[in-house]
């Protein structure tokens, strides 16, 4: 047997006002759409935000559903949308974050296993890497590809 280890480096700011100009606006953009969430079971409420590579930034919200498979996570609302819209434009940034009772949940969010998978689908689609920006009231962390969330990932090369 060999033990091995994964591990990926990534950035740490303490506000949303440290980061990059287009960073902090896509960040607010998140707010926003985490504002407009359907939430009634779990009042957690998800906002992403994303930025194409012409420009265009689409946003999304989770859905729930009382049949609680059946609701949808906002970065694959917001993702499915860009990809259904702009089909020929790759997914350059995602800032997710999510709020309770109207504020910012106090850590770092980051993207659910199906959420990831689809990120990482998107990037293998247009084989460019997608910044991801995750945040809440303890500061905001940034990886520059979905694979480092996701290590062992299955892609097509796996069928």
């Amino acid at each position: 047997m060999t033990k091995k280890q994964y591990s990926f480096d990534y950035e740490h700011f303490a506000t949303a006002k440290e980061l990059p100009q287009q960073d902090q606006e896509l960040v607010e953009m998140a707010i926003e759409a985490a504002k407009k969430a359907y939430a009634p079971y779990s009042n957690f409420n998800v906002g992403a935000s994303i930025l194409l590579d012409n420009g265009t930034i689409v946003t999304g919200n989770n859905q729930e559903n009382a049949a609680y498979p059946s609701g949808l996570c906002a970065e694959r609302v917001a993702l499915f949308y860009a990809n259904a819209n702009y089909p020929e434009n790759a997914v350059k940034t995602i800032a997710v974050v999510a709020m309770k009772n109207n504020e910012l949940v106090s850590t770092e969010v980051a993207p659910c296993g199906s959420c990831r998978q689809a990120i990482l689908e998107t990037e293998t689609r247009f084989k460019t890497p997608i910044k991801m920006i995750m945040g809440g009231k303890a500061g905001f962390n940034i990886i520059n590809n979905a694979t480092e969330l996701l290590p062992l990932s299955f892609t097509g090369d796996s069928l």
